[in-house]
């Protein structure tokens, strides 16, 4: 198991294609997940990426766009370590894991209102 391991997700109302091709674009990567240095290694078109990561943390990442109803429930995960070769204690791990969760919440609702601006509640996207 990784010291950092970090699961969420989020429904947001609007097609899995459309999420997927704002998140494709490699120079946004960098505002939502700065100190990361992330590298595709499966590009599933609609249904998500998914990276290998470095920089301030070494292992996976992803993102799974799931059609469901009128939207994407957008699952991610972030299963890493530190860098180099002295590993998280057990409580730098637990920070280091809720820091991440936070930053990926605000994420996600950074999507969720880019999204779903000026949709009527009840109205399909």
């Amino acid at each position: 198991m990784s010291s950092v391991d970090v699961v969420d997700e989020l429904f947001i109302t609007v097609p899995p294609s459309t999420l997927a091709a704002s998140l494709a674009d490699p120079a946004s990567w960098r505002a939502y997940w700065p100190d990361l240095e992330l590298t595709v290694y499966a590009d599933r078109g609609a249904e998500g990426l998914r990276w290998t990561v470095a920089g301030a943390l070494v292992g996976t990442m992803e993102l799974w766009l799931e059609a469901v109803l009128d939207g994407t429930v957008v699952h991610y995960f972030l299963r890493a370590e530190r860098p180099g070769e002295v590993p998280f204690t057990p409580r730098e791990a637990q920070r280091e894991t809720v820091r991440r969760q936070r930053a990926q919440k605000k994420v996600a609702f950074t999507w969720k209102d880019m999204f779903e601006a000026g949709r009527p509640v009840g109205v399909a996207p």
